[in-house]
């Protein structure tokens, strides 16, 4: 196996708060970031189009714009889920490569700046793998194509 160069940028700095979006629209949170919307199992999404700030509210579950936040981790308090592909697709909002950004917080919301760039993060399952035939050119095996997700799909909201 080859060697590979380790990338910090698939290391956020655990005590620093980050936002994911990934690529199907689902919004990530780590520990931190999650802690300074008070850990709350529910949100609203909301969005400011003049501004392209993107930002997660917490409500209760009554609300009738609650998402629920779900746990990313089996090991206790870590990764926070949103499944937010609807509201992804409704406001345009690229998801053609997973990307985290530092959030800010703004009247009690948690904020992520859209108009900044983000860094993109890759993971071992996006890579390819070589090709077994060695003759086989090496790019054959990827896929600029990735799959579409209806805008509809999205389990935790109707």
């Amino acid at each position: 196996m080859p060697f590979e160069v380790f990338d910090k940028r698939m290391t956020p700095l655990a005590k620093a708060p980050s936002v994911t979006i990934q690529k199907r629209g689902v919004i990530s949170l780590n520990k931190a970031a999650h802690d300074l919307i008070d850990n709350t199992e529910t949100v609203e999404l909301l969005y400011d189009r003049d501004r392209q700030i993107m930002a997660l509210r917490a409500t209760d579950d009554s609300s009738p714009h609650a998402y629920a936040v779900r746990s990313g981790s089996r090991r206790g308090p870590g990764q926070a889920i949103v499944s937010a592909t609807a509201f992804t697709a409704h406001y345009g909002i690229d998801t053609t490569a997973t990307r985290r950004w530092k959030p800010f917080v703004e009247d009690d919301m948690l904020c992520v700046d859209l108009t900044q760039e983000g860094t993109v993060i890759t993971g071992n399952r996006t890579k390819t793998t070589a090709p077994t035939d060695p003759a086989e050119p090496k790019d054959a095996a990827a896929d600029d194509n990735p799959t579409e997700v209806p805008a509809d799909d999205d389990p935790d909201h109707p």
